[in-house]
């Protein structure tokens, strides 16, 4: 507001001396022709009057348009002429139309008569019209751009809410727009300047004449420009209406307009709004003007700041709001950013990469946080969960598909867009793309702990934000990850050892300690870090916020899922045999089932929200292109030749593992493997196009080498992912059964790999192992399975039994190891389930119990059904996998160490079945728990005919004093024969061989009978004479040899003190051989007689019950 209003050249005097120097430096820096009427030697511009011409009053009034002033004289009518003349270009004269186009632009007179005549829409400038006609002696005074900076202070100067005594003056003040702010008279003069412009440049004046009125325009553009940018800078400098937003949001507003979709802020364009069309060369200007010594970083940087924090980014709906307000956002940031010099101006910004700001915090006080947090995923966004996914059970499935499909469509366009912003942003300058790179490692070095088991999400960054920022990268990296892989080796594999920008200091390697990865990186470096490419930045980048990111969000839609079956089993737990109907009870128990309704509808509400993101086409196309390219890339890593994957690499690997992979990071391994889990298990259809092979390539590599990793999960982790893609469930085709049955590597290395590490993953080390052998080898069961028709892979089991019979002989004695506890464990869970469930059937007796015993033992059930269901499955799988296995190989089963404990685990087995316990195992719904005793009984006799040509096996079935019985073959062979279990030709094979055993067992019993063994001669262990008596090493414990060996099968220690052992280290005792061989030379009975025919030492005719 001006002090005096009568007197407004005190106010200009004032502001020229705070702001004038400073601008009038700027626009004579400008080109310009030689003024007409300012002396040179002037302190300040002073006028003499042009001696060509001297304008009326009325003349000045009209202000005549440059049309009319600068038209070419009419010429008459030409009479016919025998040669035409070229035309004469018309002429410009310059100091009238300066006169003229100054105040058209400027909207300004210093002449009375010509703005009374006008209405007073042009307005006279009164004061200074006074003040300019005291420099010169007499005469009009022009308009010039010499004057054009007092011109606009004064007329800026003016102020229509401000009241006058000057009755003369009165009409200005009174028609002047009462709510146009400066920026919006300026932005008017601006675009006059603009059309005075384009009209010159298609009037075909002479070219010198054109350029030097251009020159003149240019400078007053300089000034419009430069007062425009000190208005958004400081708006309160001029008088400004009351109530109307002035400053940083008179820019904002026109930018926030420029989206189609985005619903304008105003009703319509007014004549002092940017247009859509004018917004980008306004801001050109602005940064050509400003753009030295970064003043453009004052004048624009608020405007950018309320651009990224509008309001509109912060409503609950969010991006599903219906106005679509956060498309201006973006669409004003995009015609920010194409500017050049202000996209290198925004990343100079404190609120770029704010240094104070905390992990929760960065995407609320982050220039680009506000659009980053834009998602769908409920923690973030509730409001969005509930509009779309609210009682999801309860919509048509049509409803709910078309709802992801929108909110995919919208996340589509919001990601896409912030791509291109970034990559505009990395392109302007060296320096930008600088500081994008550490914004994306900033982000990573804030949320290292979204690494942890137990992460608080109020202390780090949200899912949505690194999702959004992942997706991001993803595009980054598409340039360099071709089909060709000719950019790989770009990545340097020194990364973490030459850049300071990712930490991984509390990182575990795979295969080495901090201490070995850190003298590492010190010999790797020498001084300074190195200036790395930018592919290997943003391969690293992307790497590394994928860990810390885009998994851990992963992991948290995985967690909803673990809620929504927790809640299922505590809404059957509530439910229990449903007794408590028309009890007491039943209201409180009906309210808890719908309390545990209604959170199961949110959770199941929560997980849409994730899968609309996390299963999005794009995004999961996206991630396995950058995870493929990762497993190729580390195993052309590890490949001796670094050629991978032209040619293959040659497996095994050597066993040297190179220390620069050993220090690696092991989530680099880790985030491979569980993404490729990820995916088949939610979306396996996306691998049918590209993926498939890598995932074989990448699990067969490490599962044939797995001394290169250290961690036993990751390696249970790789056998699992390939579990997942040969099995079919719910309906899908499995991915990877064609593959492994035809591709050459699988065919030369999966089944000695799967053998392998059945056997490794004996002991992982870790206090789980015992729980977690029995995961990872149902795994490699179905992975068998699957490939067990394939003659080759046959084929390739029967090299192994041959050419490795020691670790074959291992492999099997494991099997057996776990077929005895499982079935073990599963028949016995049965038992009890049966025992549990007879009771509750008598339901009189069962409701007379106390409430707390019937809740006990409805709790007792409901762990044993899941126990049971687990321990069935496994038992299942292992049991199928004996008997292919007896099927082809034969050898393995009868060395002494395994043939014993094979044929007592069957005969324990089939007791448990047929025997007299065997109604102890009838349940409700045995499906519910994949029990299937007759499948199950079908497989052992399976197993027993397999080997039934064996004589060891005989021997060893017959010498099973435990479980043996020829009863139970002949029930067994009943109930095969009447559930057509088996042929008739093979229940007369089972007969024949009950007979060779019931032989074999005559002669054992009339050779075994020595009568009382001294202790001496017994196995500590296995309480049998031995045989061969053996003294170990350390413990010095004297055992029978074959005892000890199928020890060292299951484990490599002592038995005794734990004390590493190998088999060639124990030592024979020839002395104590030699006495237990006299004590039975002096006590063997040597009758051994057929009294009984041998049709008639097994009656398979026997029916069963």
């Amino acid at each position: 507001m001006s002090a005096n209003p009568t007197n407004p050249q005190d106010d200009a005097d004032r502001i020229r001396l705070k702001r004038l120097a400073k601008l009038q430096g700027a626009v004579s820096s400008s080109p310009s022709p030689t003024p007409q009427l300012a002396g040179p030697s002037s302190p300040g511009p002073s006028f003499v009057p042009t001696p060509v011409r001297t304008p009326t009053p009325a003349k000045a009034a009209a202000a005549p348009s440059p049309k009319r002033q600068v038209e070419t004289p009419v010429t008459p009518s030409p009479v016919p002429a025998k040669k035409k003349s070229p035309a004469t270009p018309a002429l410009l004269d310059i100091a009238s139309w300066e006169d003229e186009v100054i105040g058209q632009i400027f909207n300004v007179t210093l002449n009375k008569d010509a703005a009374e005549k006008s209405g007073w829409e042009i307005v006279w400038l009164k004061h200074l019209a006074e003040e300019l006609q005291s420099e010169v002696s007499d005469g009009p005074i022009p308009l010039s751009a010499d004057i054009a900076d007092r011109l606009l202070i004064s007329r800026l100067e003016l102020d229509p809410q401000t009241m006058t005594d000057d009755l003369d003056y009165l009409p200005v003040l009174a028609s002047l727009p009462p709510s146009q702010t400066v920026f919006e008279y300026l932005v008017g003069c601006w675009r006059r300047l603009n059309n005075v412009k384009s009209s010159l440049t298609r009037k075909g004046y002479p070219p010198v004449q054109t350029q030097q009125a251009v020159a003149k325009l240019e400078r007053v553009k300089d000034l419009i420009i430069s007062y425009a940018g000190l208005s958004l800078q400081e708006p309160d400098m001029f008088p400004q209406p009351l109530g109307k937003p002035i400053g940083p949001i008179e820019l904002v507003t026109p930018l926030l307009s420029l989206s189609s979709l985005s619903t304008p802020l105003l009703s319509g364009p007014t004549d002092s709004l940017l247009s859509p069309t004018e917004v980008e060369p306004f801001l050109q200007d602005l940064a050509r003007r400003f753009e030295p010594d970064n003043e453009i970083d004052d004048v624009l940087g608020p405007v950018v700041h309320d651009l990224c924090f509008h309001p509109s980014l912060f409503r609950p709906e969010g991006l599903a709001g219906g106005d679509s307000s956060w498309r201006g956002v973006i669409s004003g940031l995009e015609v920010l950013v194409g500017v050049k010099p202000i996209a290198c101006m925004i990343t100079r910004l404190p609120q770029w990469n704010p240094p104070l700001a905390k992990a929760h915090s960065f995407e609320f006080t982050s220039l680009f946080g506000p659009l980053l947090r834009l998602g769908v995923f409920s923690r973030e966004w509730p409001s969005i969960t509930h509009t779309y996914f609210s009682n999801p059970t309860d919509r048509r499935p049509g409803e709910l598909e078309s709802a992801i499909a929108s909110l995919r469509g919208t996340l589509k366009s919001l990601q896409s867009s912030l791509f291109q912003i970034f990559n505009t942003l990395v392109r302007a300058s060296a320096q930008s793309r600088e500081a994008v790179l550490q914004y994306f490692a900033r982000v990573i070095s804030l949320n290292e702990r979204r690494a942890g088991m137990q992460v608080d999400h109020t202390t780090v960054a949200s899912d949505t934000f690194v999702v959004n920022l992942q997706a991001i990268l993803f595009r980054f990296c598409e340039p360099f990850m071709d089909a060709n892989y000719t950019k790989i080796d770009r990545i340097d594999k020194d990364y973490f050892a030459q850049s300071d920008r990712i930490s991984l200091k509390d990182e575990t390697r795979v295969n080495a300690t901090a201490k070995e990865a850190e003298e590492w990186r010190q010999q790797q470096r020498s001084g300074e870090p190195k200036l790395q490419n930018f592919i290997s930045d943003i391969f690293y980048l992307s790497l590394t916020l994928s860990h810390y990111g885009y998994l851990k969000a992963i992991s948290s839609y995985e967690e909803l899922q673990k809620e929504y079956g927790e809640m299922t089993r505590h809404a059957e737990m509530l439910e229990g045999d449903g007794s408590w109907r028309g009890s007491p009870l039943q209201a409180r128990v009906e309210s808890a089932l719908n309390a545990v309704k209604v959170e199961q509808e949110k959770v199941r509400a929560m997980q849409l929200a994730y899968q609309t993101q996390l299963a999005d086409p794009e995004l999961v196309f996206r991630s396995i292109n950058f995870t493929n390219f990762v497993s190729t890339w580390i195993i052309r890593f590890v490949d001796p030749k670094h050629k991978h994957p032209n040619p293959l690499v040659e497996l095994p690997l050597p066993q040297e593992v190179p220390l620069e992979f050993r220090v690696q990071p092991e989530f680099m391994l880790e985030d491979v493997i569980d993404y490729h889990e990820f995916i088949m298990r939610e979306a396996p259809q996306s691998l049918e196009l590209s993926g498939k092979t890598e995932i074989l390539i990448w699990v067969l590599t490490f599962l044939t080498s797995t001394w290169y990793i250290k961690n036993p999960f990751l390696k249970n982790k790789m056998i699992d992912v390939l579990s997942w893609g040969v099995v079919s469930y719910d309906g899908r085709r499995s991915i990877l059964n064609t593959l492994v049955n035809t591709h050459p590597l699988a065919l030369k290395h999966l089944v000695s790999a799967l053998v392998h590490f059945y056997i490794e993953v004996e002991q992982t080390g870790a206090h789980s192992q015992f729980y977690d052998k029995f995961n990872a080898r149902r795994s490699i069961s179905y992975v068998f399975r699957a490939i067990w028709r394939n003659p080759d892979h046959r084929d390739a089991l029967k090299r192994q039994a041959r050419d490795n019979i020691e670790k074959f002989v291992r492999f099997v004695n494991l099997m057996i190891n776990d077929v005895t506890y499982l079935m073990d464990e599963s028949l016995s869970d049965m038992a009890k389930i049966h025992e549990i469930q007879t009771e509750m059937a008598n339901a009189q007796e069962f409701a007379r119990r106390p409430p707390q015993e019937r809740r006990e033992r409805e709790g007792t059930l409901r762990g044993l059904e899941r126990q049971a269901g687990i321990y069935v499955q496994l038992g299942n799988s292992t049991v199928a996998l004996l008997k292919e296995f007896t099927a082809e190989i034969k050898e393995p089963f009868m060395v002494p160490e395994i043939v014993d404990r094979l044929a007592a685990m069957l005969d324990y087995n089939l007791d448990a079945l047929v025997g007299p316990r065997c109604q102890d195992l009838k349940v409700q719904n045995p499906e519910k728990y994949k029990f299937n005793p007759r499948g199950l009984l079908s497989d052992l006799l399976e197993i027993f005919l397999n080997l039934s040509d064996q004589g060891e096996f005989a021997r060893a079935v017959a010498a099973d004093g435990r479980s043996y019985r020829k009863e139970l073959f002949e029930r067994a062979a009943a109930i095969a024969r009447r559930r057509s279990l088996k042929s008739d030709d093979e229940i007369e094979k089972l007969r024949l061989f009950v007979v060779k055993v019931e032989e074999t067992k005559a002669t054992l019993e009339a050779e075994e009978d020595v009568g009382e063994i001294p202790d001496e001669y017994l196995d500590p262990l296995m309480y049998t004479l031995m045989r061969d008596p053996v003294t170990l090493p350390s413990s010095h414990a004297v055992l029978d040899r074959s005892t000890i060996k199928s020890h060292l099968l299951s484990d490599t220690t002592d038995p005794f003190n734990r004390v590493p052992l190998k088999l060639e280290d124990v030592i024979p005792n020839l002395e104590l051989k030699a006495r237990i061989d006299a004590f039975l030379a002096e006590r063997r009975n040597k009758n051994t007689a057929y009294d009984t025919p041998a049709e008639n030492i097994v009656n398979m005719d026997t029916d069963a019950d």
